[in-house]
């Protein structure tokens, strides 16, 4: 499960956003988190074909961090894996792109702080030569990125040196997804960067309380065709450069995440450290390719269910059934 971190300035609609997605209430003073749902129509189909007694999504963290919060906030930012930097493009004053680049400033200077510190104490421990310091010459680099107001992902950092970073967890190596928080009937301005994701805010948190099929229903009503849960997942997905694969059977049918490229066995592993460590093989077959089949058993007659090795490359959809012995 990865964890999402909501981060804008004041009165960007960071609270009303974590409503809107996570369908829960905000709670002022402090961090706030809801662990939700990833969105996909394929564990439903899979659980009826197999008649599974259990389904399970993928899921995520969002975490709201309020305005008045900030400086403590930080912290716990550096625990995300992604941050989802919310923007206001709603009322006539509205500027989201430099609304992104203050955001980006705030950032930037956070992580100058702390990459200044564990610089200090590196120079400190590797004064006059005596003690080989590793991270010395990451940290050196990082801090002549961030003086001159970049990102660390726009530094030229090697991933050696992002590795050496690490432990400073900083907030400006991290995907950054722009989510733009429109009012109704408004389009995406213009100035933003690639992969901006589009959300009416406030129109979907009104609709937090009601049945999904009722809330999906009324958004179609002012023209939202895809609710804002399901394209901030993606976008996140995306810039994590995460899959998802399927597991399917009578006991259970359940949607894993695992980042792309990733091999057979890893996969494996995020189902359980013992099938990645005795892995013998995978039965795999797309879940389009399996649904068409009418299932498991037909797919095995029909020939149109692989068996794949360790150098499989795990694919999008893909349902897979591991062998293993340990």
């Amino acid at each position: 499960m990865k964890d999402i971190g909501l981060v804008g300035l004041p009165y960007s609609g960071k609270s009303t956003l974590f409503t809107a997605l996570t369908r829960s209430g905000s709670a002022g003073g402090r961090a706030h988190q809801a662990v939700v749902e990833v969105p996909d129509p394929r564990v439903e189909t899979l659980a009826e074909l197999e008649r599974s007694r259990k389904l399970v999504h993928a899921q995520v963290r969002f975490v709201e961090v309020p305005g008045a919060t900030w400086v403590q906030g930080l912290a716990q930012l550096r625990e995300m894996d992604a941050l989802c930097v919310v923007l206001r493009a709603f009322g006539p004053d509205a500027d989201p792109a430099k609304e992104l680049r203050d955001v980006e400033a705030e950032l930037v200077l956070a992580d100058l702080g702390v990459v200044e510190s564990a610089l200090e104490n590196a120079r400190r421990r590797a004064k006059g030569g005596r003690t080989k310091v590793p991270e010395l010459d990451a940290l050196e680099r990082a801090h002549a990125g961030l003086s001159e107001e970049r990102k660390l992902s726009d530094a030229g950092l090697s991933e050696d040196d992002l590795q050496h970073l690490k432990s400073a967890a900083p907030l400006t190596v991290k995907p950054w997804i722009p989510v733009a928080n429109l009012e109704e009937g408004a389009e995406l301005p213009a100035g933003l960067p690639d992969g901006t994701v589009a959300v009416y805010a406030s129109i979907e948190a009104e609709t937090s309380g009601m049945p999904e099929d009722e809330a999906r229903a009324l958004l179609a009503e002012f023209g939202v065709e895809q609710p804002g849960l399901d394209a901030v997942i993606a976008a996140c997905y995306r810039a994590l450069d995460l899959i998802t694969f399927l597991t399917t059977g009578e006991d259970e049918t359940r949607a894993w995440e695992v980042r792309r490229g990733a091999h057979a066995p890893e996969a494996a592993g995020v189902i359980h450290s013992d099938l990645q460590r005795g892995f013998i093989r995978a039965e795999v077959i797309s879940c389009d390719d399996l649904v068409a089949a009418g299932g498991e058993a037909q797919a095995k007659a029909k020939g149109v269910l692989r068996v794949e090795g360790k150098d499989y490359v795990v694919r999008e959809g893909d349902v897979l059934h591991v062998r293993f012995a340990v």
